[in-house]
């Protein structure tokens, strides 16, 4: 997912949890009582001059100490994280998560692409946990999760009314242990049950390719392979991670060598990654200062990122392969490249996920991941609002004799130019 790190130096001593009940106003005698039974609180006076009435709060944390069954057993920090959370959940964006110190150590992981678990992208469709793409070669690629499939439950719970980040938590975990993840799928009338092993992920980054592919026949059922041609070449784009950048300069400098002039950029089920990546790859087909993206703000306030004008790849012609796993900064790159007419989106209509978060440290190890922006193509479409809708609709069929339609159209657009 796209984010920008930052850094904040914080006071000797402030602690986070005060954001949730340090608002400066007065208290009645009965949440007084509750506030004075938690005897460690620190920066009960932050300076925040919100008109906040805090008085259920402290009620609802005297009524849980003194009335529930096992008040004995309850850790008065877990309640501040759990405050924290469901006031970041009020917010309404899947995207938007407090990270305790321990979902933060798992998601900083994830984004070094060192950690354990079945290597797959999720996120939120219409509040249902739906998986972007599994990540090529990983354990959930190998046990045949689709991108699309919407996950109801995980092992026996449920995933109804779980965050995004509960649900990584819960699906990752340590190398050879299993997850049982039960999915609706498109074409399927009855969820579908898979087990997945976990192990090591290691993100891939870029294939080249100038294989042969298998297409259909004139004939129905008559299937044969063929090249893709001597002036074709393939680069296929798994992410855009902190590799990624060197990695797609390798792979177009062997492409010049080749000699050939046509490219297929695949960008299916690549859940994207940092926006430096996407901004960069693009510079290899736009001019100099053409707009790659815009980040909205919100309230007028916009940021414009620009090619770097590598231009290596400008004047080739281009076909960008996409489906429901394209996402982020994957939406970024195809947008661009398909508003300034410098490629042809074939396949089918991406994820929509364009959204800017930003990762901001707190104390005692914890963050808060925030959405601070959204994406807009250089034309000012909105990839969150509706994804990006190819120029050429392809259905990608399963079929069991590895028939790739999507590709062969590619090839096709690319042999009649």
């Amino acid at each position: 997912m796209s984010f920008r790190s930052k850094t904040f130096t914080l006071a000797a001593g402030a602690i986070i949890v005060v954001a949730v009940f340090s608002i400066g106003f007065v208290l009645g005698k009965q949440q007084n009582a509750a506030i004075n039974s938690v005897t460690e609180v620190y920066n009960k006076n932050s300076g925040n001059t919100d008109a906040v009435d805090f008085s259920l709060f402290w009620q609802t944390w005297a009524t849980l100490k003194s009335k529930y069954v096992s008040s004995d057993d309850i850790d008065p920090q877990d309640l501040v994280w759990g405050a924290i959370r469901g006031m970041v959940d009020a917010v309404g964006d899947p995207y938007t998560v407090f990270l305790p110190p321990r979902e933060n150590e798992l998601f900083q992981s994830s984004v070094r692409g060192d950690f354990e678990g079945v290597g797959m992208e999720i996120g939120m469709r219409n509040d249902l946990l739906t998986v972007i793409a599994p990540l090529e070669g990983t354990p959930a690629d190998r046990a045949g999760i689709k991108a699309g499939d919407q996950i109801i439950q995980i092992d026996d719970m449920s995933a109804a009314g779980v965050s995004l980040d509960e649900a990584v938590t819960l699906i990752r975990g340590p190398k050879g242990t299993d997850v049982v993840l039960t999915l609706l799928r498109k074409g399927e009338d009855e969820p579908v049950k898979i087990t997945v092993t976990r192990d090591r992920i290691e993100i891939p980054v870029v294939e080249t390719d100038t294989r042969e592919i298998v297409s259909k026949g004139e004939e129905a059922g008559d299937k044969t392979a063929h090249t893709v041609g001597d002036d074709i070449y393939i680069i296929r784009l798994f992410s855009f991670s902190e590799n990624s950048t060197s990695a797609f300069r390798a792979a177009v400098r062997d492409m010049i060598l080749s000699g050939r002039q046509k490219l297929i950029l695949d960008l299916r089920n690549n859940p994207g990654g940092y926006l430096e990546a996407a901004v960069d790859i693009s510079s290899w087909f736009l001019p100099l200062g053409d707009v790659v993206v815009r980040e909205d703000f919100g309230s007028g306030e916009e940021q414009v990122h620009r090619s770097r004008g590598y231009e290596t790849l400008e004047g080739k012609s281009v076909v960008i392969l996409v489906n429901e796993g394209s996402a982020s900064a994957s939406e970024i790159l195809a947008g661009a490249l398909q508003d300034h007419g410098v490629a042809t989106l074939v396949g089918t209509k991406t994820f929509g996920k364009g959204s800017v978060q930003e990762l901001i440290p707190f104390d005692q190890d914890s963050a808060l991941k925030v959405t601070i922006a959204r994406w807009l193509t250089p034309d000012g479409h909105s990839i969150s609002d509706n994804g990006l809708d190819p120029d050429i609709v392809v259905e990608q069929e399963d079929d069991e004799q590895g028939v790739d339609e999507q590709l062969e159209k590619a090839i096709n657009i690319l042999q009649d130019k």
